[in-house]
């Protein structure tokens, strides 16, 4: 369309000044033509004031259509970019639904899992109420109290399963800590009838005796070998200097050194460093 336009406007414009030359030279052998050729200047300069205005619209739409194409160019980066993102939200959208679907499947596994990890819990509590009970008879207040805290958390429902089983799990790792490590602490211990304050020292497993404040009575836990109860036994007085070493040691007031204490872990006692 544009250019067949220019091409009219050209066109006109040749015609119009053909027109003139030929006018002119017309006038020139004719006075007569005056009039006829100022009617053709005017109808020329018509022409060329209509041509300008046409060419005036053709630029206007040229602008208009150029900026048309680069709003295209633009609305289609923005569709491409678009295209883009919607494929990038539906891979995950299509991972968040499958990981839903894991979820579900999780908790219905969670509920069969709490309805037999709490018989297990139960079980655990029991065999662990037993050892302390059958166990060397250290610290029976602490370790007592503990497995009581665990049976009446076992009945809250406040507290979520899984944190019952850690400290379940924590209550036997306590236990197990006992059995590789020495400590002293204080305690009143009945000796012959009596009510004393002793110092009692245990070494794992393997050793758990006492010393009166004055030191003039010591003693052993000898643990019987034959399921039945174990008893407190005299111990001489030539575990004395070994004893206060080891407590001292226990209390970190002396580096680790050998010491010389009794070992008992069934009815025949021995020596041990």
């Amino acid at each position: 369309m544009m250019l067949s336009k220019l091409t009219k406007a050209s066109l006109l414009i040749s015609l119009t000044t053909s027109s003139l030359i030929f006018a002119t030279a017309a006038s020139a052998t004719d006075p007569s033509s005056s009039t006829s050729l100022n009617k053709v200047v005017n109808a020329g300069q018509q022409i060329n004031h209509s041509a300008a205005k046409s060419q005036q619209k053709v630029n206007t739409l040229t602008n208009q259509a150029q900026t048309k194409l680069q709003q295209f160019h633009v609305v289609t980066k923005e569709v491409d970019g678009l295209s883009v993102y919607n494929q990038q939200m539906q891979a995950q959208l299509d991972s968040q639904m499958t990981e839903l679907a894991q979820l579900a499947r999780s908790m219905e596994e969670v509920s069969i899992i709490e309805r037999q990890i709490s018989p297990l819990m139960a079980r655990m509590i029991s065999t662990l109420d037993t050892f302390v009970t059958l166990d060397v008879p250290f610290l029976p207040s602490e370790r007592t109290k503990r497995v009581e805290d665990l049976k009446t958390m076992m009945n809250r429902a406040d507290i979520a399963v899984s944190e019952k089983f850690r400290r379940v799990l924590e209550a036997y790792q306590i236990e197990v800590d006992y059995g590789r490590t020495i400590e002293a602490y204080s305690g009143i211990l009945p000796i012959d009838g009596k009510k004393m304050d002793v110092d009692f020292l245990r070494i794992g497993r393997v050793s758990l005796v006492y010393q009166t404040r004055d030191g003039s009575r010591l003693g052993e836990w000898k643990q019987s070998s034959k399921g039945g109860e174990g008893q407190w036994q005299a111990l001489s007085q030539d575990y004395r200097l070994g004893i206060n070493k080891a407590l001292r040691i226990a209390r970190k007031q002396l580096a680790p050194d050998l010491i010389m204490v009794p070992v008992s872990i069934n009815e025949t006692s021995t020596q041990a460093e």
